[in-house]
């Protein structure tokens, strides 16, 4: 692996995240000003700058809350900003939403609410129903992270056991006019999954979320079970007269941001292809897909010729056994890419999520090649060690091939590149 190489891709990931700048993302879809009081709730783990960027757009006073990750944190001129626990909520989080509730109490038809939604809302925002607790709440996250299922269906299952999401925030801010501005992470780019979807509603029923429970056989307290069972359960439809009137935005997402990065490898003297923006599947799956098509384009020819970069989005998941070891998975993907491509020269590859954070550890993601596996042996590390113990991040950490852009303070879903070069 070279210098240039980690550069090159570096650059791409830079252009991947500039394209969704929350001011850039803003400029051109503010909504007109209102008679009334206009109140801010901004939420997810790129909140803060997305509301520090409204404000500068908006150049008047504002009201409201930003709730966001700790460590995420940007300084607005009228809004507070308050942190709280990702992936796992904490208590700081139940004040969050009780402030967030507090700010779009109260409020007329002349006044506006602007909800600035981006990912990892579903987290930071813990509001469990009556009879619930925290730690309900926090146990249920924990079992839908560690399930393997698809962000939709964790969200179709979080948004029947809350206070807040499915739409209830925005039904508890009428008669007041919602728009919500929202950075998409989730495939597909559907609003209404993004932060599990506080203010905009969905189809989806108590009975959805039952099916899923089942098939993914995910285990619950007892009590979240009673609730979703139950018809305190049922959510918002979207039909509901509350949101008649209510504007929603997809003002930044992955397929935007990997155009501007097949822009960038091109500027650079790299075709490129985005293969999609919507992967899902288990990381380790993901990864081997990928290396199969990057050898085919290497040593074949098909269906790509080299020279070329690779380019792909989604939310790939990671099945967590009893005793994991640390990473998110951007590193499980890399590790079984680096599988994968073993000992292939000219293919270097970057994932990394758009955040900043791949899981809960301090980087984003990792660099591989064909290289990388015999460099761990070398170092005398076992590769299957590192597999076996779901340790993707101790893996890359030996190689020192890390990559930890720190927050970015945008996100825009997990961002792969493999930059392949003409075999000689």
């Amino acid at each position: 692996m070279t210098m240039d190489n980690r550069a090159f891709l570096t650059e791409l990931f830079d252009a991947a995240v500039a394209a969704a700048d929350p001011v850039k993302a803003l400029a051109d879809v503010l909504p007109a000003r209102p008679k009334g009081r206009t109140v801010v709730v901004a939420l997810g783990k790129g909140a803060a700058q997305l509301a520090a960027a409204f404000e500068k757009l908006w150049d008047a006073p504002v009201d409201g809350v930003v709730v966001t990750r700790y460590g995420y944190a940007a300084p607005c001129r009228y809004l507070p900003v308050v942190e709280a626990a990702h992936p796992v909520p904490d208590a700081a989080g139940m004040v969050a939403t009780e402030a967030v509730f507090k700010a779009v109490e109260g409020l007329t038809e002349d006044d506006l609410v602007v909800a600035l939604v981006c990912g990892g809302g579903s987290a930071l925002l813990p509001a469990p129903p009556e009879g619930l607790t925290l730690e309900d709440e926090q146990a249920l996250n924990k079992a839908l992270l560690s399930s393997g299922a698809p962000i939709g269906v964790m969200n179709a299952i979080r948004k029947h056991a809350s206070r807040i999401k499915g739409g209830r925030l925005a039904a508890a801010a009428a008669p007041a006019k919602v728009v919500s501005l929202v950075v998409s992470d989730v495939p597909g780019d559907d609003p209404a999954q993004v932060a599990s979807g506080p203010t905009v509603p969905d189809s989806v029923t108590a009975q959805d979320a039952l099916a899923h429970i089942s098939s993914w056989k995910i285990i619950l307290p007892e009590g979240i079970m009673r609730h979703i069972s139950s018809d305190a359960s049922t959510a918002p439809d979207p039909s509901d007269p509350r949101f008649m009137g209510h504007e929603v935005k997809v003002v930044a997402s992955a397929r935007l941001s990997l155009e501007a990065a097949a822009a960038r490898a091109e500027a650079m003297g790299f075709p490129a292809v985005i293969l999609s923006d919507a992967i899902e599947g288990e990381a380790k799956d993901i990864g081997l897909m990928h290396a199969a098509l990057a050898r085919e384009v290497a040593l074949r020819g098909r269906p790509f010729k080299a020279p070329i970069v690779l380019l792909s989005g989604g939310e790939t998941t990671v099945t967590l056994g009893e005793n994991p070891g640390r990473g998110g998975r951007n590193t499980a993907f890399l590790l079984s890419l680096a599988a994968g491509l073993e000992g292939l020269d000219g293919i270097t590859a970057l994932a990394a999520d758009t955040d900043g954070i791949d899981g809960s550890e301090d980087n984003a993601g990792a660099f591989v090649d064909g290289s990388s596996l015999a460099r761990l042996r070398a170092c005398g590390r076992d590769p299957g060690a590192f597999i076996e113990a779901q340790d993707p991040y101790g893996a890359f950490e030996a190689l020192g091939d890390l990559f930890t852009p720190g927050p970015t303070g945008t996100n825009v879903n997990d961002f792969r590149a493999i930059l392949i070069e003409a075999q000689v």
